[in-house]
């Protein structure tokens, strides 16, 4: 079975802009896909093929997108705009858009720092959506590397906002 998907990009935020367009996509191929790196417990996946490129990225977003067929950088070249994700770090993103926050109240601690080590169920942080306080809490062990996201500023769905290092 082949699905016909309409693919409207979001704004472009500084990059390249993206291209919007149908795409054909076989179902069965994707719900195959999608049970195989739930069953690997993969986190990242990219695939090219045919002019369409599929992104997933776990607990964040899919991206489904007809290639832009620009002539492509030197491999040097290209390096310098790809950012290098060590591979035993996860990155944690918004599940919605929202208003982020580092702590349950502003006189509060933060519920992390650079080097936090984190477990199972911890709260992570708290993204306010239509006035509700959501809770984000952590789905694996390890230390927190990096912070993206900005105490008290809105976050977009599958927005960056922790770097952890796999315990």
């Amino acid at each position: 079975m082949v699905i016909n998907l309409v693919y409207r990009p979001p704004a472009s935020r500084g990059g390249l802009p993206r291209i919007g367009g149908t795409v054909n996509v076989d179902i069965d191929q994707l719900k195959s896909l999608f049970a195989l790196l739930r069953d690997e417990e993969i986190a990242e996946f990219e695939h090219e093929a045919d002019g369409v490129r599929v992104k997933i990225v776990r607990g964040g977003r899919v991206e489904l997108a007809p290639i832009a067929h620009a002539p492509r950088p030197a491999a040097g070249a290209a390096a310098a705009t790809v950012e290098e994700v060590p591979a035993d770090t996860i990155d944690i993103t918004s599940p919605f858009v929202g208003t982020f926050y580092r702590s349950p109240s502003p006189d509060a601690p933060a519920f992390l720092e650079v080097g936090s080590v984190i477990r199972p169920g911890q709260t992570l942080c708290i993204i306010e959506a239509m006035k509700l306080m959501n809770e984000i809490e952590a789905e694996f062990s390890g230390t927190v590397v990096e912070i993206f996201a900005q105490n008290g500023k809105s976050v977009e769905f599958g927005q960056k906002l922790f770097r952890v290092k796999k315990a």
